[in-house]
Formats: structure tokens, sequence, C-alpha cells
């Protein structure tokens, strides 16, 4: 690969490549930031305006709103395992690609 002193940034930024990926992988944060966003925020409303929902209990002590605050971190886990898998089948590619044509373009 190239050395990065030796590549040409803005013409990289200005690749229409490289233009489609970002807006693609930009788009495709957006969505899991709100997704996540809106997940975590189920807790607080849930805890304060569906009380009996949250009290019903489930098994022992375990209740709705345990369990719902418990899927929080599988939720977590699971965006970010969704994330790398996509990142490493699509984003990953492509970056390669563009940085791969910009290395024989530099002579690296």
């Amino acid at each position: 690969m190239a050395k990065s002193d030796s590549i040409d940034w803005a013409a990289v930024i200005a690749d229409p490549r490289f233009q489609q990926l970002h807006r693609k992988k930009m788009g495709f944060l957006w969505g899991l930031m709100t997704f996540s966003v809106v997940y975590y925020f189920l807790l607080p409303v849930g805890a304060a305006y569906y009380q009996d929902l949250f009290k019903v209990q489930v098994w022992g002590v375990i209740n709705v709103g345990l369990l719902f605050a418990l899927s929080e971190f599988v939720v977590a886990w699971a965006i970010a395992i969704y994330y790398s898998r996509v990142a490493n089948r699509e984003f990953d590619r492509l970056a390669a690609e563009i940085a791969a044509d910009f290395a024989k373009r530099t002579g690296g």
C-alpha cells in the first residue's frame, strides 16, 4: 500500500465510489443509531407510563421491566455483531477496492 503522504486524499474523497461508500455507510449507521436510541428510551418511557406492564411477574421476582432492561444488553451486542458482519461483507470490500486503485495510481 502507498504511504499516506503520497496519496492524494482530495482525489480519494472526490471519487464517486468513495462518495457512494460514504453515503451507504452513513445511511446504515444512522439507521442503527436511530433504532438503538429508540430502543434505549423505551425503557424509561415504559417504566414511567406502562408500570402495570413492567410489573408483570414472569418468573419468581423477575418481571417484564427487568427482562426489558436486560434485553438492552442483548440488543446492543446484536447491533454490534450485525454492523460487523455488514461492514466486513460490504464496506470493507468497497474500501479495499478504492484503496487498491489509488495505491496503483501512486505506485505503492
